[in-house]
């Protein structure tokens, strides 16, 4: 296993351990890092630089990319989504799943 997965993978773990204990905004974080670590790997396989080191700015970017599907150009915008007043995201987005269906789009098609 590579380095790059064995990171994400641990982020998705802390993801879920931080939901189960009511840790939400933890878990958000987590679930971010996990998928910078995803785009780090699919931008190191299109050949390209990936010119930025933070979670946030590396989606950034990467939302701005030609090309990708329009289901990763969505997940991207729920992990960029900023969290309301009451520190949430409606509750029809779940980082933890865009995360982990980010990994099918960009590495299982």
């Amino acid at each position: 296993m590579d380095s790059w997965e064995i990171s994400y993978l641990h982020e998705i773990e802390q993801a879920k351990l931080a939901r189960q204990s009511g840790n939400e905004g933890r878990a958000r974080v987590c679930a971010r890092r996990a998928a910078s670590f995803l785009i780090a790997e699919y931008l190191n396989h299109q050949g390209m630089q990936i010119p930025v080191s933070s979670a946030h700015d590396r989606l950034r970017y990467f939302s701005t990319l030609p090309g990708l599907s329009p289901t990763v150009y969505e997940i991207t915008g729920h992990l960029l989504m900023r969290v309301d007043e009451k520190f949430s995201l409606p509750d029809k987005i779940d980082l933890i799943a865009d995360t982990l269906h980010l990994a099918q789009e960009l590495f299982i098609r």
